[in-house]
């Protein structure tokens, strides 16, 4: 796109687009900022954000993140780093304003079950039916092998509101500035961003409380990926994802 209609795309999109601090009008932006309520949220989250990205030395056109919640801890963790870095470094936390399911991996549409393990981001919907949402690639390969079916559920998404089916909302204003962040990230070139779901912190210790559980086996399975990111804050290479993303829907 010429970089003279780019800029023009911009402007109509409102005052909110054109002087985005810290966040360069790439295409990305403006298709984002074309949606009512991702200019909203910008208006009234993006300065505190950009604030906060540089406070801690991070720049939003080389922003990468990482997303990582814990079950027990009832919290999406949001990690951020310059490409280039090495390393995460913890940006913010956004408490789960609903829960749905129990300890345990998802294995059949319907069942409630939040996911657990390694996961992308593989939409951006800005006219969720819960607000704004951003959707995971679940099931991978690994969730299908496991589930021995052909359609183990999907449609799991971060988004906004306080109910969950198995979903992770983080109210309204929680999915504002994790969308944003979400959007920085990829207009920045950020192809896959990571999201890593597991039921507790998977230390040797805990492991052996659950021993008994029927998910022991694949709970430490989950294990050396939690170990990596624990020890390095960054994330160890990822597995071939096979999953087809689907049409957003919520």
């Amino acid at each position: 796109m010429p970089l003279l209609l780019l800029l023009f795309i911009v402007l109509l999109a409102g005052p909110v687009a054109a002087q985005a601090p810290g966040a360069p009008p790439t295409p990305f932006w403006v298709q984002q900022l074309a949606y009512p309520r991702v200019r909203t949220a910008y208006a009234r989250c993006w300065p505190a954000l950009a604030a906060q990205l540089h406070a801690q030395h991070l720049d939003s056109a080389r922003l990468e993140v990482f997303f990582r919640l814990l079950k027990t801890q009832r919290a999406l963790e949001v990690w951020a780093r310059n490409q280039g870095e090495p390393a995460f470094q913890r940006l913010r936390s956004y408490p789960l304003a609903a829960t749905s399911g129990t300890l345990g991996p998802k294995r059949r549409a319907g069942d409630g079950q939040v996911p657990e393990g390694f996961y992308t981001i593989d939409r951006f919907n800005p006219q969720s039916a819960y607000h704004l949402s951003l959707g995971l690639d679940y099931p991978t390969a690994d969730d299908v092998l496991a589930t021995g079916l052909a359609d183990p559920g999907g449609d799991i998404f971060l988004h906004g509101s306080n109910v969950s089916a198995g979903c992770l909302p983080l109210t309204n204003a929680g999915i504002e500035e994790v969308y944003l962040l979400a959007v920085a990230a990829r207009a920045a070139g950020q192809a896959s961003i990571r999201v890593h779901l597991f039921p507790f912190p998977l230390t040797e210790g805990e492991l052996r409380q659950r021993a008994a559980s029927p998910h022991a086996a694949f709970w430490r399975g989950l294990a050396p990926g939690y170990a990596y990111f624990e020890a390095h804050q960054a994330l160890a290479p990822a597995p071939t994802q096979y999953a087809t993303p689907a049409p957003a829907t919520r």
